[in-house]
């Protein structure tokens, strides 16, 4: 009787099948500099699940006055927070750290690969995924690493690996991580961070959750970002027994001249200042890794706005980045995600 082998140079077909883990958070600029900059932007602001007017319109807008101008003064934002070590980005260099450390809690399964991409910028996630089937998986656990779902976010990132996924032979199998705004590891997670930044420290007079805003014309059209941007609010609360008269949610970030979720940051902040509010910390916690939106335009920006209109205390506590909760709480909704998978 004939045995039927394995053709021996199969280009994928593991003899060992393994499992992949793919975080992606949303990416960096390679540099500070003029064209490390507009080559970002670009990527990042055409896509369609970000800026989702008249295409023909914003093409001619985005090429002609933003990319002209915006990419300096982003470069110069940029500069204000930059690493001058092997990571540049403090996002990069966080995303490195937690899946570093990931791979340690994982280490003694050799079935479990865990990797990084960038939904814009490098590692690409295209590239990435072809070095993970390479390896040898056939199971991808695919996590966004946003807390809260919105379609700029979350979406635009299944987009990439979905349409990764079009034009495969041979298909892995992917599961998508759901969005884990309500998980009790992550408001534990969130409550731990603000207490270990906080310990002796002026308690402030008012704590401000800061999320990143989008226009509200998507939120509209059915995008549940907000409702889990407040979900994670009021139980971030609970968790740490705050007077609800006490912390303020607000939106960040706004960007061109349609209306964005409100109230805003900014505003708020000089509202609070202006009213006699003089101790204020600030919390961005749909942020997993402190980027430019938390150290330069919170840490930075919010700040001077604060102590120029009358505050005297202001305290950023940082994003979850690669502390232990943070990774305590990755490994957690990773195991739980790998369910079926593995034992």
């Amino acid at each position: 009787m004939a045995i039927i082998k394995k053709p021996s140079d199969h280009p994928y077909f593991p003899l060992k099948p393994k499992i992949g883990v793919l975080l992606v958070n949303l990416g960096t600029p390679d540099g500070t500099d003029y064209w490390s900059m507009r080559k970002y932007l670009k990527q990042f602001l055409m896509d369609r699940r970000v800026v989702d007017i008249f295409k023909p319109l914003w093409w001619l807008i985005l090429n002609g006055p933003i990319l002209t101008f915006r990419p300096s003064k982003s470069g110069k934002a940029y500069q204000k927070i930059w690493d001058k070590d092997n990571y540049g980005s403090p996002l990069r260099k966080h995303t490195i750290n937690q899946t570093k450390k990931l791979q340690e809690l994982f280490k003694q399964d050799k079935q479990i690969i865990i990797e990084h991409a960038m939904r814009y910028g490098k590692p690409e996630i295209d590239k990435t995924l072809y070095k993970m089937k390479e390896n040898g998986c056939t199971k991808i656990v695919l996590m966004p690493l946003y807390p809260q779902y919105a379609a700029s976010t979350s979406a635009t990132v299944k987009d990439e690996v979905f349409k990764w996924l079009l034009v495969q032979r041979w298909q892995p199998d992917i599961r998508t991580i759901p969005p884990w705004f309500d998980d009790s590891n992550y408001i534990k997670a969130l409550a731990n961070t603000i207490k270990d930044n906080l310990k002796n420290k002026i308690k402030p007079d008012m704590l401000l959750i800061s999320f990143h805003g989008i226009p509200k014309r998507y939120f509209m059209a059915g995008d549940p970002y907000h409702c889990h941007c407040i979900k994670t609010a009021r139980l971030l609360r609970e968790e740490l027994k705050w007077p609800e008269d006490e912390i303020l949610v607000t939106f960040q970030s706004r960007f061109g001249p349609e209306p964005w979720l409100q109230p805003y940051t900014d505003k708020t902040i000089i509202d609070l200042a202006k009213n006699g509010i003089k101790n204020i910390a600030v919390v961005a916690p749909g942020f997993i890794s402190d980027c430019l939106e938390t150290l330069e335009e919170l840490n930075v920006e919010a700040r001077e706005l604060f102590i120029e209109n009358g505050g005297q205390n202001f305290e950023y506590i940082p994003c979850l980045n690669d502390n232990k909760h943070s990774i305590k709480l990755l490994n957690q909704i990773i195991k739980t995600n790998l369910l079926g998978w593995v034992e």
